[in-house]
């Protein structure tokens, strides 16, 4: 390929790496290290499986459809983000340059797109969809995990925009399809 044409690619790829470097030096600093790394946790599914389950307690036998809609949504998401883990293969940060330190274990080896997020935006848009007086506390959570996955050095910004806008698709198919 005409390397005119790699240049503006080559240019994103830089200011990626770039962000995720400066977003990591946060976690060379023990406090927001692990705040990120609990936030982070609670974003591997904990968060949402109590949210999935809570729902019809919270609102009676009619959020159980939303919480089946948004366990759909979850497994298209799963669908997707391992279809593209497994065919874009991109490494993660921490393993491109010494300059990033993986501030948790990744759970795994590869970068895009941002499986968390695409779970967090997936899941919240669904129930906000539903339940927007939970914006409170799904807004910042959602925020919180989308950033801790830069911040611990497991995902470029790229993985996690592209990331957000998986889960907001395939929520927002859930609402034509279900």
């Amino acid at each position: 390929m005409n390397p005119i044409r790699l240049a503006p690619l080559r240019r994103a790829l830089d200011i990626d790496l770039d962000l995720c470097v400066r977003c990591n030096r946060l976690a060379a600093f023990e406090p927001p290290r692990r705040f990120f790394a609990h936030v982070s946790r609670l974003g591997d599914g904990v968060f949402w499986y109590t949210l999935i389950l809570l729902l019809p307690v919270l609102y009676g036998v009619e959020a159980i459809p939303v919480s089946l809609q948004m366990s759909a949504t979850g497994i298209a998401g799963l669908l997707v983000y391992k279809l593209l883990k497994s065919r874009t293969l991109r490494q993660r940060p921490f393993q491109v340059t010494p300059a990033i330190r993986a501030g948790t274990a990744p759970l795994d080896h590869f970068s895009f797109p941002s499986g968390h997020t695409l779970h967090a935006v997936g899941f919240s848009t669904v129930a906000l969809g539903h339940y927007p007086e939970l914006a409170w506390l799904l807004v910042p959570f959602t925020a919180l995990v989308m950033a801790s996955r830069v911040v611990l050095g497991l995902h470029y910004p790229s993985d996690v925009i592209a990331g957000a806008l998986l889960g907001a698709s395939i929520a927002h198919l859930s609402f034509r399809v279900l």
